[in-house]
């Protein structure tokens, strides 16, 4: 993110861009890393992107599993008239495509839960509206929600944004999250990292899982 280094500068001058860290009880979330967004064809699909986000948080996936921490998932399905999306479905016609019955609101392959590891299904941009994934973090005592999946811009952005209002550290892997078009991806990478939780490298966090799986 060199182009935005001025401005990390000139924020953090003014008192924007603090750290948070990592804390003790950390999950690993994965944003609507579905099918839509890998699939050519689908009016969805975000390559490279999405595609390349999927590939590096392969290892993150690995990682959280080895050190036995909790792993939540979220998709997006909607009611065939879509009447359950609400404007959100107004404003973005294609994902009238994402109906219960669709493969497109499966999780790609390459990230496929296992058997007790949760899927949340959400309606809206954030992991958190209309959802009980606080509760569960809560009641799993978690203080650390590690963040992949996409958009950036959009369900990143939003679950980040509700994440930290909830209490708790968010830490997002720049590598593990895509977007549609570069410019809005890296401005709302820049926009987490300055207001709402870190963006650092997919190896710190892999540093951190590892750590903990000794």
């Amino acid at each position: 993110m060199s182009q935005f280094d001025h401005l990390t500068r000139d924020y953090r001058q003014h008192g924007l861009g603090g750290r948070v860290g990592f804390g003790e009880r950390p999950a690993l979330l994965i944003v609507d890393f579905i099918k839509a967004y890998t699939t050519p064809g689908s009016p969805l699909y975000a390559a490279p992107g999405v595609p390349d986000a999927v590939y590096a948080s392969q290892p993150v996936l690995n990682a959280a599993r080895a050190a036995a921490i909790p792993v939540i998932y979220t998709t997006v399905a909607y009611a065939t008239d879509g009447r359950d999306g609400g404007i959100f479905v107004q404003k973005v016609p294609a994902l009238r495509q994402l109906t219960h019955n669709s493969p497109l609101i499966e999780i790609v392959d390459e990230l496929r839960p296992q058997p007790d590891e949760l899927v949340i299904e959400k309606k809206y941009a954030s992991a958190f509206f209309g959802t009980h994934l606080a509760a569960t973090l809560t009641a799993s005592r978690v203080d650390t929600l590690i963040m992949v999946g996409c958009s950036t811009s959009g369900c990143i952005r939003a679950s980040a944004v509700d994440g930290m209002q909830h209490g708790f550290r968010v830490i997002v892997p720049r590598e593990c999250v895509g977007d549609r078009a570069p410019e809005p991806h890296l401005a709302n990478l820049f926009d987490i990292d300055s207001k709402y939780g870190d963006v650092v490298a997919v190896d710190e966090v892999l540093a951190y899982l590892n750590h903990r799986s000794r």
